[in-house]
């Protein structure tokens, strides 16, 4: 769930809530035009996110998950072992071939993300150890 934006006042150190909406004489315009700056941010900051190298990954890693888990229901299907309700079931193990194979990634990522920030550690210790 989302919380409300708080600010601590400068005087008196209580919370005072942000109003969503601009309290001027204009109607709030202004209000609008720094939304759509912050909209715009908010935009770009996810074009980048999207067009990180580790995002391509992902959906590339669940993208052959799900085509691998459809090409094998289709290989089955063509041998007569598939029933009525076969593609939503095909759906349904695509999608969750899919989950798995980017959970094991994210899992990768982070065991690798863990491994070079232990030899970073190890490092600056001995590079202390050393001149001292």
């Amino acid at each position: 769930m989302a919380k409300k934006a708080t600010a601590r006042a400068d005087s008196g150190g209580k919370k005072v809530a942000k109003s969503s909406k601009a309290s001027n004489s204009n109607g709030g315009s202004e209000s609008r035009a720094r939304g759509d700056g912050a909209q715009s941010d908010m935009v770009d900051a996810l074009i980048k996110l999207l067009q990180s190298p580790l995002v391509i990954d992902l959906l590339a890693v669940g993208a052959t998950a799900a085509l691998a888990a459809i090409t094998e229901s289709r290989s089955s299907r063509a041998q007569g072992a598939m029933d009525a309700r076969g593609s939503k079931k095909v759906l349904k193990a695509a999608g969750k071939a899919a989950a798995a194979a980017v959970g094991r990634r994210i899992a990768t990522e982070f065991d690798e993300i863990k491994a070079a920030s232990k030899r970073a550690g190890e490092e600056r210790k001995t590079t202390v150890d050393a001149e001292a």
